[in-house]
């Protein structure tokens, strides 16, 4: 089950743990994205992981 699937005003409340900015959805992948922390969180069964410990870091592609 998607994020944006269970509750599109989710994403309009999440931010980045670290630096307080929005979040990008990243569907394919199923993450919830901060470039300015340079973390993509997972989403596991619809619940978005917003642990710091849990996140994967961003390749510099994927920060641009």
């Amino acid at each position: 089950m998607a994020l944006m699937d269970t509750d599109p005003k989710l994403l309009e409340i999440l931010v980045c743990p670290r630096t307080k900015t929005t979040l990008h959805y990243d569907r394919e992948k199923q993450e919830l994205v901060s470039r300015a922390a340079g973390l993509a969180y997972p989403i596991r069964g619809g619940v978005p992981i917003m642990l710091q410990d849990e996140a994967r870091q961003l390749t510099d592609d994927e920060r641009r």
